[in-house]
């Protein structure tokens, strides 16, 4: 049961860095490939019907750590708080960005908003990097190579961003790529991520909560995964290339 539920949790970790990653990495292109205000209402609309869908696994990962390892929930919490609160305020300042950019029309107000998407989004890719280091290797996030590992998600998630924007809107950003060339980011974009559980896995299934917990768990979340999975199927089925992408130019 311990070896079932770290493959759970490693597929919504990886899963949550490959779908999110590109979300990030659009908003973080948007002050350098959105250079019209045309331009940044098209890149955000590209990524709005993902976005939803995308986070829903950040929580089922919050989930499944505390719940899957209880021990880690005090250690992770403590140790990384200034840095947990930081990346929490880059999340809601994203998402504020992307729901109140076209609440008002005037160029102040939509650039300020797509200044906090890519803030928030700078935030949370530099963030989740220094995380994952000081999570592997108990020391503090802030050292040279944590900086390095936040430089590097960072980057991969721009990457990543690129790539979707070409496989959604084929030449409309300068470039085109294939649903081939998207997975293969996707899984770039979750290296990092899949180095950090290769070296815990020992840690992590001698810290896994009791069997009688994981049996409570198990009961509670897993009747939950095939909606998951089918929201998540549904909405890539629907907004695929080809489809009216750039009806709505962000949220509303």
């Amino acid at each position: 049961m311990e070896l079932i539920w770290f493959v759970i949790f490693a597929a919504l970790l990886t899963g949550y860095f490959a779908l999110e990653g590109f979300d990030l990495g659009v908003g973080l292109l948007l002050p350098v490939v959105g250079r019209t205000r045309e331009g940044r209402d098209r890149m955000v609309a590209a990524m709005a019907p993902y976005v939803l869908a995308n986070e829903v696994w950040l929580v089922a990962v919050a989930g499944t750590l505390f719940g899957v390892y209880p021990m880690l929930e005090g250690e992770v919490l403590f140790e990384l708080y200034p840095l947990v609160v930081a990346m929490l305020l880059s999340w809601v300042l994203r998402d504020a960005g992307l729901w109140f950019r076209r609440r008002l029309d005037g160029r102040g107000w939509r650039g300020f908003w797509d200044a906090m998407i890519a803030f928030g989004s700078l935030g949370l890719s530099f963030g989740w990097g220094m995380a994952l280091y000081a999570t592997a290797t108990g020391s503090s996030p802030v050292n040279p190579v944590g900086v390095l590992l936040g430089v590097a998600v960072t980057l991969l998630f721009a990457f990543h961003g690129w790539t979707f924007l070409a496989w959604r809107a084929p030449g409309e950003f300068g470039a085109e790529r294939s649903g081939w060339a998207l997975l293969l980011s996707a899984f770039m974009a979750a290296v990092p991520p899949l180095g950090l559980l290769g070296a815990a896995m020992p840690y992590l299934l001698e810290h896994t909560a009791s069997p009688a917990a994981l049996n409570v768990l198990s009961v509670i979340v897993l009747p939950v995964a095939p909606i998951m999975l089918g929201a998540q199927i549904w909405v890539w089925r629907t907004f695929r290339p080809g489809k009216d992408a750039f009806r709505l130019p962000s949220f509303f």
